[in-house]
């Protein structure tokens, strides 16, 4: 593969931006708060730890998120108020859904542009710079646990 070429994304990610790209602002709402209800709460085994090492600060709400790097996949967890932040535990359920279980570098290879891929049309422009961040910190531990 040529070094300018851009790596395939992983076919669940993919599916998740095709999806929404077919669907029309009304439609991606309604998905938004049907994937709210499907996140899935926080393992026991993450309640003790110190949350601060975990929390995204660049969101407007708290979120805090959990990374689990086993059998050489990743997975990833977290804490948010869905009643408080229903378009985060949204994006956060369909996120996991797309990279738990799968490698660091699938999860490296997200294209950088991938939460306004998916939110484009909704007008929810301020939420973006948290969502990005997120996204961010979800690639920053595959980063560290690929380097492991």
């Amino acid at each position: 593969m040529p070094d300018d070429a851009t790596p395939p994304l992983p076919a669940t990610v993919e599916r998740v931006l095709t999806r929404f790209r077919s669907l029309g602002r009304e439609e991606k709402m309604q998905a938004l708060v049907s994937y709210s209800k499907k996140l899935e709460p926080l393992p026991e085994r993450f309640r003790e730890l110190d949350r601060n090492d975990f929390m995204v600060h660049e969101c407007q709400t708290r979120v805090d998120l959990f990374p689990e790097f086993r059998d050489g996949r990743m997975y990833y967890y977290a804490d948010v108020n869905v009643r408080q932040s229903p378009t985060v535990a949204a994006f956060l359920a369909i996120l996991f859904q797309a990279v738990n279980g799968e490698t660091p570098q699938a999860i490296l290879d997200i294209p950088p542009d991938f939460v306004r891929q998916m939110m484009d049309g909704i007008g929810l422009a301020g939420r973006e710079a948290g969502l990005t961040a997120m996204l961010g910190r979800i690639k920053r531990h595959a980063a560290l646990a690929a380097a492991s």
